[in-house]
């Protein structure tokens, strides 16, 4: 028998101890260790998530032999069990492994050299024994006992839920939750790990239930189906849903699910009938809101909210129309301005006099508490914001700039030549403190105007906080383009706010940045109307270069950024180029596409150091990306950086954004990703010299009009697109995807006395 046996599944078996471990994430789980196996000399490296992990335990594990372009050969675990040592030897370093509180390797030796091979035994069956140990006495050898009980609980859980076919990983996080109950937790309600624990979805749970008994048809396991598929409507930013609507994602879900229990049948799912009996008894319990008043189509048909969902919903559309309907403003004095003498006043100050709808939005944003400006690239709503920030500071007014992420707000404050921050931290938000927003109704936010940019990736939980910390009186003046893409969480709010008609709007519309020479803006404009972009050999900043399938767009794409567009027009291919992609995954999906050019532009070389976690490897040069907003790194969701150090004996990355040094350790990396390529939807609100977007027949389930019109105005020197045609007409003929379900704007219309 070789050190690795066959274990089934794909996978392999490895047998040994652990003699150390090189790095141990608490959170995750995660884990790099030395072990020695039982049948082959020298240790190995083990990577994978486990919980605990002790030098001296003996373990059997089981996976995959895999080869890491720096640090070699590593067995990746998959699964893994611990085994009770059958010699003196192995259970002297077992005991003494730090495993039981208050057993070292002197007292450990004492007691194996006590009680022998029986040590373990008596232990577990005959723990009073322990006092006869010289130097244990009766107090410790209790505290001995209940530590070894302890951990054997846990070994107990880990075992349970694996069985089960639950990941190391994810027990870990169960474990953390729920503590020694975790195992009768789970019977008695095994969906609770849906609701409660991070990174277990309705799927893993309805697997765990499916196999404790819960049957096909149960009302728990329907309940949980119907707030899963709500949740699951919600990601695709829906903040409510036709009741019809659910019954039939749950039943489609569940039916889908049904056949998961082994050794049986597939069971056939719940009817409509049973969907519809659990939403009236989650709507009697407070679990869901069903609203009548608020459903599209059908009056009879109710609106399903989750609960969080409907009372957001409801205070947003009264603290706006509680902004639209303040008598007094700070900035009151502006109502009695001579206005035409303001317009030349403002004109002598540029270098081209406003348009008049831009004078209409500088005298809308100053005069009325709550007003949104919109436009596409190039109608000036830059211009017209310096205008008002220019009549406002002449006249002493205080005002904040804010945007959702730092990109945007970096461009904001450009453009402006003021401070601008993200709305996270103009709200001061402290996941530190419950993870909740310290500018509220009670501390709002003393200034006479806050101004907030980018708005179409405002969600629906994001204006509510802004909305808190606005009291009437002051102005709130929203800036966006309504024809990007909608946010990334639930809701519309840019969209709705314009639908609702009472909030005031100034839409512009005449193109003032243009370039005779330029296609991008043009073609923004096209695609918005539902035209198909030029594409002709005139032009010099956007470009087609045809490609059916993904593995001729990857080799495009690959050769337009590190060869073509730093030879014909002298950009930088990491720092000046950003690639775009629909999807994550696929040849020309995100993932594969940062893989590519990491290796082409990046590539492993001697003296460039590397930090490996998991499957990922960050490297000196590296082009990366922060996808969480972290307060105390001052780094947030969409800031883009290069890697600069790396330390990989101490596991520590140092990344630049913008100048500022940031480190990170190993454990810390989950906040990080290549950044290469990113997701059309990631790339909002930052701005590039040039862009290369892949848009594929492949991609035909996010080919739609808001998605390439979003791509296309990313771009500030260059645009060029790699795919068909034929995709590229399917995106711009689809404008159905800024439907969304959400009662905002009808709620506003009634708490501002018209609906």
């Amino acid at each position: 028998m070789t050190a690795a046996a066959v274990a089934g599944e794909g996978l392999e078996r490895l047998e040994g101890t652990l003699q150390g471990i090189t790095f141990y994430n608490q959170d995750t789980g995660y884990t790099v260790a030395r072990l020695l196996p039982d049948t082959a000399p020298g240790a190995v490296t083990v990577v994978g998530r486990m919980a605990s992990p002790r030098t001296g335990v003996s373990l059997r594990l089981e996976g995959r032999w895999i080869t890491h372009p720096r640090y070699g050969r590593q067995f990746e675990v998959e699964r893994y069990s611990e085994r009770l040592p059958a010699t003196i030897e192995g259970m002297r370093r077992y005991l003494g492994s730090g495993l039981v509180h208050g057993v070292g390797p002197v007292t450990a030796e004492r007691i194996v050299d006590h009680f022998g091979l029986e040590t373990l035994s008596v232990i577990e069956s005959q723990p009073e024994r322990l006092a006869e140990v010289p130097g244990v006495g009766r107090v410790r050898s209790g505290q001995i006992v209940k530590s070894w009980r302890e951990q054997m609980h846990v070994k107990d859980l880990m075992l349970f839920l694996q069985s089960h076919g639950v990941s190391t990983g994810l027990a870990v996080r169960i474990y953390r939750r729920f503590g020694d109950a975790a195992a009768a937790v789970l019977r008695e309600d095994p969906y609770r790990m849906a609701r409660e624990v991070l990174g277990i979805g309705f799927v893993t749970a309805d697997r765990i239930a499916r196999r404790l008994g819960v049957p096909a048809d149960s009302e728990q396991r329907v309940e949980a189906g119907v707030i899963h598929a709500l949740l699951e409507l919600a990601d695709d930013g829906h903040v409510f849903a036709p009741r019809g609507a659910v019954v039939q994602e749950t039943v489609r879900r569940l039916g889908e699910a049904g056949g998961d229990a082994p050794d049986e049948a597939p069971a056939a799912g719940p009817s409509a009938a049973d969907v519809e009996a659990a939403l009236d008894r989650l709507g009697s319990a407070g679990h869901l809101r069903l609203d009548p008043d608020h459903a599209p189509g059908d009056a009879g048909a109710a609106a399903v909210y989750l609960p969080h969902h409907f009372h957001t919903e409801v205070a947003v559309a009264e603290r706006l129309a509680a902004l639209l309907a303040a008598d007094r403003t700070r900035l009151g004095a502006f109502r009695s301005v001579q206005w035409p003498v303001a317009h030349q006043w403002l004109d002598r100050r540029s270098p081209h006099p406003l348009a008049e709808c831009q004078r209409d939005a500088v005298r809308v944003a100053l005069t009325r508490p709550l007003a949104v400006l919109t436009g596409g690239p190039g109608t000036g709503k830059t211009t017209t914001v310096r205008a008002v920030l220019q009549m406002l500071l002449a006249r002493g007014g205080s005002v904040r700039l804010a945007a959702p992420t730092g990109r945007a707000a970096k461009r904001l404050a450009e453009a402006t030549g003021m401070e601008a921050c993200t709305l996270h931290r103009l709200l001061e938000f402290r996941p530190s403190e419950g993870w909740r927003f310290l500018r509220d109704e009670e501390r709002p936010l003393d200034v006479d105007m806050v101004v907030v940019d980018e708005v179409s990736m405002v969600d629906l939980a994001l204006m509510d906080a802004l909305t808190r910390a606005v009291q009437p009186g002051t102005h709130l003046l929203l800036v966006g383009d309504v024809d990007q893409l909608p946010s990334v969480g639930p809701g519309n709010v840019l969209h709705d706010l314009i639908d609702s008609g009472v909030v005031p709007t100034v839409q512009l519309q005449q193109i003032f940045r243009q370039d005779p020479n330029s296609h991008i803006v043009v073609n923004a404009h096209r695609i918005n109307r539902g035209e198909l972009p030029v594409v002709d050999r005139q032009s010099r900043d956007f470009f087609l270069f045809p490609a059916d399938d993904a593995p001729s767009a990857a080799e495009w794409i690959v050769d337009i950024v590190t060869r073509r567009i730093p030879a014909r027009f002298g950009l930088d291919a990491v720092d000046d180029v950003q690639v775009l992609s629909p999807m994550h995954r696929g040849e020309a999906g995100v993932a594969a596409l940062n893989a590519r050019l990491q290796e082409a532009l990046n590539p492993p070389a001697p003296d460039k150091a590397e930090l490996a976690v998991g499957t990922r490897a960050f490297r000196v040069g590296d082009k990366v990306m922060q996808v969480r907003n972290d307060y105390v790194k001052g780094v947030f969701n969409g800031d883009l950086g290069r890697v600069r150090a790396i330390d990989p004996r101490e596991r520590l990355l140092d990344a630049s954004f913008d100048g500022e040094m940031v480190r990170y350790e190993a454990h810390e990396l989950d906040e990080l990703v290549h950044a290469f390529a990113c997701s059309t939807h990631k790339s909002q609100g930052a701005e590039y010299p040039a862009v290369v977007m892949a848009i594929l027949p492949e991609h035909y389930m996010l080919l739609q009009r808001n998605l390439l019109y979003t791509g296309v105005t990313r771009a500030r020197r260059l645009c060029v697109l790699v795919g068909s045609r034929r995709a590229m007409a399917r995106a711009v003929g689809n404008d159905s995807v800024a439907e969304r379900h959400s009662g905002l704007a009808r709620r506003l219309r009634l708490a501002a006395g018209r609906g």
